[in-house]
């Protein structure tokens, strides 16, 4: 039998409500003997279905786990479908504890993201890189990384890792580098940047980016 916990169930259950307006959460804390991140994270999911009535964005973001240590981390992420196993239009979110996966977030909202699109097959392996490359602070640039994200589609998969200033060009350019390093990104891979702020323009992630090249 697969143990895997289906992430899907999470998006799909009528009785898994909103966290919006619920009381705030206790913050997850490490159990005796953990080795405590530097920040607390907290595992996002959301699908979109094909021909179903749409609801909200955020309404349809489920928050799976929260977590402060190490094996707290491999206990949940241990335990889930792997991307590249999912299925139609889903996304895992990974963010910082208490800040929701959101352009408008106050976290985010003079922020960005790097836009990595990924062939078919590579998304479990990248996914797993960067989450580790994240959760052990390889990108030393403080408290800029606010999360990250992988959006799983028909025709490709994309990687998205959220920072808070946009432009700060010295600040996302060592994020671009870093992302390159830890995902071992083949030369001539295109990387594109885009604001929160345009995003909300156009209410899309992954239209309308500024274009950039390994060479």
């Amino acid at each position: 039998m697969n143990n895997k916990f289906d992430a899907l169930k999470v998006a799909d259950d009528s009785g898994e409500e909103d966290n919006s307006d619920s009381p705030p959460r206790p913050p997850p804390k490490p159990g005796p003997g953990e080795h405590p991140l530097q920040y607390n994270y907290s595992y996002w999911f959301s699908r979109r279905t094909p021909g179903k009535q749409t609801t909200s964005y955020d309404q349809n973001l489920k928050l799976v786990a929260s977590f402060a240590s190490v094996e707290q981390f491999w206990m949940y992420y241990s335990h889930l479908v792997r991307p590249g196993d999912l299925s139609g239009h889903s996304d895992y979110h990974l963010f910082k504890d208490g800040i929701r996966p959101m352009w408008e977030d106050s976290a985010n909202k003079s922020g960005g993201k790097w836009i990595i699109r990924l062939k078919k097959g590579l998304a479990s392996r990248c996914w797993e890189n960067l989450a580790l490359a994240m959760l052990g602070e390889q990108f030393m640039v403080g408290e800029e990384i606010c999360g990250a994200v992988v959006s799983i589609r028909y025709q490709e998969d994309i990687l998205a890792l959220w920072n808070r200033t946009a432009y700060d060009q010295v600040t996302t350019s060592r994020i671009r580098d870093t992302l390159k390093r830890v995902l071992n990104l083949p030369p001539n891979t295109i990387m594109e940047y885009k604001t929160h702020t345009d995003s909300i323009k156009d209410n899309s992630s992954f239209r309308n980016t500024d274009v950039f090249m390994r060479f």
